[in-house]
């Protein structure tokens, strides 16, 4: 999916319509939040602005992460920090390249304990002076009922970021 995203959907994007290079963001939910941060991450030249729903912060330090990368990427676990926002930032990963990353994570979220660790990334940005707009949604879950609830603030939050 990495190269994908990063090479054939922004390519096939970028020829079909008049768009500006320069003011691309990415956001997604839970493994696809997961997927946003990480690569707005390792690609900061490609993404000016980066938000999640729910996002997996950190997949080597949680069972469904551990799982996956097992299998997608081996035992080496050097290789899964890669992969791994709270790490990547740990490591000073695009660095001053994003000036806030949004999160929400509803609080009834029945993932949230075992395998989302929001705390996690929380941690590591603070450590490395990246700053996150964390918001803990108060009575909601991981559903579509949540993202419907906030997606207008993440749509305003790139239109923030990308203008001018």
């Amino acid at each position: 999916m990495e190269t994908y995203v990063t090479g054939d959907l922004l390519e096939t994007v970028f020829a079909e319509f008049p768009l500006d290079r320069a003011r691309t963001g990415v956001f997604g939910h839970s493994m696809g939040g997961h997927g946003a941060l990480t690569l707005a991450l390792r690609h900061p030249d490609l993404f000016r602005s980066v938000s999640a729903f729910a996002p997996i912060c950190s997949p080597t330090r949680c069972p469904w992460g551990e799982k996956a990368f097992s299998a997608y990427l081996g035992e080496d676990r050097a290789a899964w920090a890669e992969h791994d926002a709270a790490r990547l930032i740990e490591a000073g990963a695009a660095k001053g390249r994003f000036d806030d990353i949004l999160v929400d994570q509803g609080l009834a979220d029945n993932f949230l304990d075992g395998q989302l660790k929001p705390e996690l990334l929380k941690a590591a940005c603070a450590a490395a002076g990246q700053k996150l707009t964390l918001r803990r949604q108060e009575g909601y879950d991981h559903s579509y009922f949540f993202m419907a609830s906030f997606i207008a603030d993440h749509v305003a939050f790139h239109a923030e970021k990308l203008k001018g």
